[in-house]
């Protein structure tokens, strides 16, 4: 009887068990994945995607060129162009920069080396989108002016072209080599009637781009002809005449290489010699599906596996391959390196990249990923530093961070480490280290002054977040002495946080800069204002809420982030796009703001914000990305939150559960295993989480580990229709915090002014309220701080804060004292983003720097300066001056006229002199000009100064093309 319960017993368990842990098939394809993938969503808006052929992390990407230059022209191509200027084979995916459209080819009729931007007649052909198709590895569009139709496919290096002429009609080849950017050097050699090669180096972002190639035609050509009979130098152009009577077809098989003309031809020779157009492409097609496999979807919706095939795609194009079959590539030096170890890449967007692409690739492109770091490795040994932004060889010196930094320690976090660890360590802290970028300051202070540096409170956030992740892996490599100071740093984001506010702020001279507009996008933030910087805190979001004042206030400040203005104020910014309020999905600051809900245990909200971006962002159409696709960050986005998790703190192997979109997808892993996430009861009413299981156990936390997905397993979502308790009690919420060597923020000075009439009183304040302040004035003694300080002369204050024996670093301000007598009337208005410190800065003694982000110059956009100087009484003058900053690369131009007018009694004027200024003469380089008039002696107490803007910008200047209009920056009048 005992044996008989005991069995029941058994099968009751077994049953229950099975019921607890049903089998969850994993999920399947119902057609070829590459069949759902639209290259032409991100070619309208500003997604700044192209719709050409290429393969998976490629060299060659052979793509229509429609735009010849503009923000909306940087990947070559945009939907809302009806003319084809030809084809190229390089181009950049979802970039805010043109480079890359090198060897344009455009087959036509006649030959004309004109491409007809001009207006007058070209090369160039109208196209319909009717006639053109794109999919991964192929592209085809119809020339309607010359009735030719275009295929191009591709290999890793290499390409065909495939052009197919009207019967009996004449036959030509455009090779353009000054096409896109500015040609350095090119060169173009006829090696025989079927065959020509040659090289272009060229100047854009790169600065100095070397790329090499050979072409091979179908059949020979039979006459050349080249423009002004140059066959090299910075005007090659060619064209290659067929004969018509020999086929309708001619096939051109391309390679190009970053090494040398042999390097292409080696190229070719292995990827696409003696295969046919259709081998090529459907390898090209195998090899993409393949890629896609990855990770399969179900669900109901075509669009949205639209969308999520598309982003898998758009993540698969950059990096890009940069070596030759033969184990050469060049490197950051520009000199020619070789290695078989692993393969080399270039086009490293890594402030967009780090947040969630390469995250990403810690999932499904492992070994990739190892070549990534690798390829970090070699460039910081050839150019001295890893890169932050890499194109070609080059440091384009764009963006902030040292954001190679972060993709390093998350993936050796992760256990991928088939590189030198104890060098990439060496590599991360050598980027950390230097003096550039407003590191000096921040080593020295803990944060960047406006006054030393642009960008400054974006380049204190993030330099923050990277250096955690270094004490990260010291910790892990058991160095305790780097852990404690990077640890130290990466709490560097408090002396930037402005209790009063609760925003993130630019410190200028220790001061909050004001007035403070948090809508307003000025140069203390990176492409953002400081709603979009004042959530990053990813490291210590612990730290975060503890200075917000608690988790309810996180709360509301993320409920007024999302239901704020849509609108921005200050400089116009084309990067933020996709406002929610002032959370803008079309730039990567925002990225990771609505999973901040989960940390304080109210995750509901977060599922109803990323459902929200993820059906209203992402959309099946041209336009169907909100913001530049950024070589795959905006997909990657996409891709994690539809499989309901995102990497808020890449390095912390957490992944914050959102929201799923599919019914059921599949991961599947390089070692084999796979993860597979089912939403049950999923709709379009069902958005929110009822509960999750992690390998049919109740998963009572919104994360999981980064080891959870890589051993394989089950994670399903049990979907509802109204917010549950899931994740609201306290213990279920994901954590970042830090907790060692807390740091002392450095004191402020929260009221009174630095320069001043008569006397101010200075109030100081630190962040942390237990801390004690100490001050100094004039290098004297340190006091204690209990009351405003009084001060009436000019002088220094110097300024610490102390807790529990340990100190902040100390500030030092100057003190201006200004002629209590004089005035200053601005009769012409200024913009608040360049105010350098309000009404009294063109009179308070402080010089402006030669770099115009640093807060120091008064700004005035289109507009006249005309500034009246009182002088309290008559005095004898015999010399004005007045400084203006050019800076012609960012808009700001001199005056055309400066005039300086005296007067006894503000009523009438004499003038003393006027000065013309050669305003549109092209200049590269960053000056100040000093406008200083001497005269033998007047009594005056009135000064006017009137400096003429030059209004529109010259037609030679890159701004003329979209109307821009210059600004003046001026500062300091000068009256002896």
């Amino acid at each position: 009887m005992k044996i008989k319960f005991l069995f029941f017993f058994i099968l009751v368990v077994l049953l229950v068990g099975c019921h607890q842990q049903p089998t969850i098939s994993k999920a399947q394809k119902e057609k070829s994945l590459t069949s759902y993938v639209n290259p032409f969503i991100g070619t309208g808006g500003h997604g700044h995607t192209y719709p050409g052929a290429t393969l998976p992390f490629g060299m060659m990407q052979l793509s229509p060129d429609t735009r010849l230059d503009g923000w909306d022209g940087c990947s070559g191509y945009h939907y809302s162009d009806s003319e084809i200027y030809g084809f190229s084979h390089t181009h950049l995916s979802g970039t805010g920069v043109s480079d890359y459209g090198d060897i344009l080819l455009m087959p036509t009729n006649k030959v004309i080396f004109n491409n007809g931007a001009d207006g007058k007649e070209g090369y160039k052909s109208k196209f319909s989108h009717e006639q053109e198709v794109a999919a991964p590895g192929y592209y085809k569009v119809f020339l309607e002016d010359t009735n030719i139709n275009i295929e191009l496919t591709v290999a890793e290096r290499s390409g065909i072209h495939k052009y197919t002429f009207p019967e009996k009609e004449k036959q030509v080849l455009i090779v353009d080599l000054e096409h896109r950017d500015e040609v350095l050097d090119a060169k173009l050699t006829v090696d025989s009637n079927t065959e020509i090669s040659g090289y272009r180096h060229s100047k854009a972002w790169a600065t100095n781009q070397q790329l090499f190639f050979t072409i091979q035609f179908s059949k020979p050509f039979t006459k050349v002809t080249f423009l002004k009979d140059k066959k090299e130098g910075k005007q090659v152009k060619a064209a290659f005449e067929f004969d018509e009577n020999t086929g309708n077809t001619i096939e051109l098989a391309v390679a190009i290489s970053p090494v040398d003309v042999n390097g292409a031809k080696k190229n070719l020779q292995q990827e696409i010699a003696g295969k046919t157009f259709e081998q090529v492409k459907k390898n090209a097609q195998q090899v993409w599906e393949q890629q896609l496999e990855k990770i399969v979807v179900e669900d109901a919706s075509n669009d949205n596996k639209v969308n999520f095939y598309t982003a898998m795609y758009h993540t698969m194009i950059a990096p890009n391959l940069y070596q030759d079959v033969d184990g050469r590539y060049r490197g950051m030096d520009l000199k020619v390196h070789e290695t078989n170890d692993f393969q080399y890449y270039t086009v490293f967007s890594l402030w967009d990249t780090y947040r969630a692409t390469h995250p990403l690739y810690t999932l499904i492109e492992q070994e990739r990923t190892n070549d990534f770091i690798n390829t970090f490795l070699a460039k910081y040994d050839e150019g001295g530093i890893m890169p932050i932004w890499d194109l070609a060889g080059c440091y384009t010196g764009c963006m902030i961070g040292y954001h190679a930094v972060p993709v390093i320690a998350d993936a050796y976090m992760k256990g991928i480490r088939n590189y030198d660890t104890s060098k990439a360590f060496e590599a991360m802290k050598h980027s950390a280290v230097q003096d550039k970028l407003g590191l000096e300051s921040y080593k020295k202070y803990g944060f960047i002054p406006v006054e030393k540096e642009s960008e400054s409170v974006s380049k204190t956030l993030e330099y923050a977040y990277d250096d955690w992740t270094i004490a990260r892996m010291a910790k892990a490599l058991e160095n305790e002495e780097d852990y404690k100071t990077y640890i130290k740093r990466a709490q560097n984001y408090k002396n930037v946080f402005d209790p009063q506010s609760q925003f993130m702020r630019g410190r200028f001279r220790n001061t909050w800069f004001t007035p403070f507009d948090p809508y307003e996008v000025n140069f203390n933030y990176t492409e953002a204002n400081s709603w979009q910087y004042s959530f990053y805190v990813p490291q210590d979001i612990s730290g975060f809420i503890k200075l917000l004042g608690g988790k309810k206030q996180l709360e509301t400040n993320l409920d007024k982030l999302f239901t704020a203005n849509d609108s921005t104020s200050g400089r116009h910014q084309v990067d933020i796009t996709g406002l929610i309020g002032q959370y803008a999905h079309g730039n990567e600051p925002s990225h990771h703001m609505a999973y901040l809900y989960n940390f304080v245990n109210k995750p509901h909200k977060t599922q109803e914000r990323i459902r929200q971006i993820l059906t209203e962002q992402y959309t099946n159409t041209p336009d169907g990305i909100s913001g530049n696709e950024d070589c795959g960050q905006m997909s990657a986005w996409y891709i994690f939150s539809s499989l309901g998790f995102y990497p808020v703190t890449p390095a912390s192997n957490q992944y914050i559960i959102g929201n799923p979109l599919f019914k059921k997808t599949t991961i599947y892993l390089e070692n084999g295993k796979d993860f597979t996430v089912v939403a049950h009861h999923l709709s379009t009413e069902n958005t929110y989480i009822e509960k999750v299981l992690l390998n049919g156990k109740l998963l009572d936390r919104t994360f999981i580990h980064h080891q959870e997905i890589i051993e394989g397993g089950v994670l399903e979502f049990f979907m509802t229709n109204t917010p549950s308790e899931w994740g609201t009690k306290e213990g279920q919420e994901p954590v970042t915090s830090i907790d060692e060597y807390e740091i002392v923020p450095a004191p402020f000075i929260a009221k009174g002014d630095i320069a001043f009439k008569g006397s101010t009183k200075l109030t100081l304040e630190n962040v942390d309220k237990e801390a004690t302040i100490y001050y100094a004035l004039n290098e004297g003694n340190f006091l204690k701080y209990t009351t405003p300080i009084q001060v009436s002369e000019k002088g220094t204050l110097q300024v610490y804060a102390e807790k529990n024996g340990n100190k902040s670093a100390t500030i030092t301000t100057d003190l201006y004292k200004i002629d209590p007598n004089v005035t200053i009337d601005l009769q012409t208005t200024y913009a608040n983003q360049y105010n350098a410190g309000g009404k009294n800065a063109l009179i308070d003694g402080v010089l402006g720097a030669n770099d115009f982000r640093t807060g120091t110059w008064q700004g005035y956009f289109d507009t006249d300066l005309v500034a009246v100087v009182d002088l309290g009484k008559e005095k004898w003058l015999e010399y004005i001056q007045v400084n203006f900053l050019e800076d012609q690369r960012s808009w700001i131009f001199l005056p055309t006229e400066i005039e300086y007018l005296i007067s006894s009694d503000g009523k009438t004027y004499t003038t003393l002199t006027k000065t013309k200024l050669h305003t549109t003469e092209p200049r590269e380089n960053v000056s100040i000009e000093k406008v200083g008039y001497a005269f033998k002696g007047k009594t005056a107490r009135y000064v006017k100064v009137i400096a003429k803007k030059l209004g529109n910008l010259p037609e030679w200047h890159l701004g003329y093309k979209h109307d821009g209009k210059s600004w003046l920056f001026v500062d300091e009048i000068q009256i002896r």
